[in-house]
C-alpha cells in the first residue's frame, strides 16, 4: 500500500475508485465500503484508494479535546494495509482545511488531484465546511465532472447498528464482546512497557503497566480484561486491569496494566500490543490485600476458563 500525506505527491489518474472519511475504527460498515472499492476498481482495471483525515476532524472543528480514538494513524496504516486497499492519502486536518467547502474539496482534491472515475460513500456521510456536502452534492458534482456516485447501506450486527460511536460507548460501558462484534476484531490498544510501582510483584501477581502510544486513544472502561499480548514478536494471554486501583489510592491515575500468564522476562521499555477479549468485573476496593489477592486468584482462574475456550 503507497501512502500519501500530501497532493501534490500522488500521480493523477482518472481509472481511479475511491472513498473518503475518518475511517475511525475500520469497523464492519467501513470494511464493507473498502471491499466495494476494491471490487470496482478491479473490475474497471483501475486503482483503489482510501482518503482520511489525521487528526480526527472532530477534534479541530468541536475541540473536542476529550474526544477518544478507536484507532491511531498507525494502527489505521496496519490495518488498511491488511485489507488489500491500493493506495492511502492522509490529509492532515486543520482549521484552514475545515474552511473548504466540498464542492471545493472534491474538484481540487479528488476531480483534479487524484482523478475520479467513481466514489464509494456511507450512507449517512457529510464533508466540507460546516459539514455541507452530502450524497445528494456528490451526485450533482458526479453529473458535472463525469464520475459514478454509489452509497453503501447501513451495516448491523443482530439488528445493532455498526458505527463508530456505538463502539465508543460499548468500549466506555466494558461490554468489549459487542463492540469486538460491531468491529469485526479484537479491540487493541498499544504502548511502551514503563516502570510502576511494582506492587503486583510482591502480591504475586507481576504486572506490565503501558504507557499508551496515543493519549488520544480510548481504554476500555474500568475493570478487568481477558487479552492477547503480544511483545517481541511472541503472543501470550493475560488479564488486563484497566483501573484506579482503588484498595491503594483514594484518587489514583487510570493505569492499564496486564498480567501476563507463566511469563517471567524483562520487558521494560519494550513495545506491547494489547488485544482486549472480554471483561471479567469491574474494579472493586477491598477491606485488605488479603482480600485482594485472593479475588486476584479468581480471575486467574475465571480467565484461563476464558482462554480455553477460545
Amino acid at each position: 500500500m503507497e501512502v500519501f500525506s500530501d497532493l501534490t505527491q500522488i500521480k493523477r489518474d482518472e481509472n481511479t475508485v475511491l472513498t473518503i472519511g475518518t475511517f475511525d475504527g475500520i469497523h464492519l460498515g467501513h470494511r464493507e465500503i473498502i471491499e466495494q472499492v476494491k471490487r470496482k476498481a478491479s473490475g474497471y482495471g483501475g486503482r483503489s484508494f482510501l482518503v482520511t483525515f489525521n487528526p480526527h476532524p472532530r477534534k479541530v472543528v468541536s475541540n473536542s479535546g476529550s474526544l477518544k480514538i478507536l484507532t491511531t494513524l498507525d494502527e489505521k496504516k496496519e490495518i488498511l494495509e491488511k485489507s488489500g486497499i491500493e493506495n492511502l492519502f492522509v490529509i492532515n486536518f486543520t482549521k484552514e482545511f475545515s474552511q473548504l467547502s466540498a464542492e471545493k474539496f472534491v474538484t481540487e482534491y479528488l476531480v483534479n488531484g487524484i482523478g475520479l472515475r467513481e466514489i464509494i460513500i456511507g450512507y449517512d456521510h457529510h464533508f466540507g465546511k460546516g459539514r455541507s456536502g452530502s450524497i445528494e452534492t456528490l451526485y450533482e458534482l458526479g453529473k458535472e465532472n463525469n464520475f459514478n456516485v454509489e452509497r453503501v447501506n447501513e451495516i448491523t450486527v443482530n439488528g445493532d447498528k455498526v458505527s463508530s460511536t456505538a463502539i465508543r460507548n460499548a468500549l466506555a460501558d466494558g461490554n468489549v464482546k459487542h463492540a469486538n462484534r460491531l468491529l469485526g476484531r479484537y479491540y487493541s490498544f498499544s504502548g511502551i512497557v514503563v516502570h510502576g510501582d511494582k506492587r503486583g510483584r510482591t502480591l504475586g501477581f507481576p504486572t506490565a503497566n503501558i504507557k499508551l502510544d496515543d493519549d488520544d486513544k480510548l481504554l476500555p472502561g474500568i475493570g478487568i480484561y481477558v487479552v492477547e499480548f503480544f511483545v517481541k514478536g511472541e503472543k501470550h494471554y493475560g488479564l488486563l486491569s484497566v483501573g484506579r486501583r482503588p484498595t491503594f489510592y483514594n484518587a489514583g491515575n487510570i493505569v492499564p496494566e496486564v498480567y501476563i500468564y507463566d511469563f517471567d522476562q524483562d520487558i521494560y521499555d519494550e513495545f506491547v500490543s494489547v488485544n482486549v477479549i472480554q471483561r471479567l468485573r469491574g474494579e472493586e476496593k477491598f477491606s485488605s490485600v488479603e482480600n485482594l489477592v485472593a479475588q486476584m486468584n479468581k480471575d486467574k482462574q475465571t480467565g484461563l476458563e476464558v482462554i480455553k475456550k477460545l
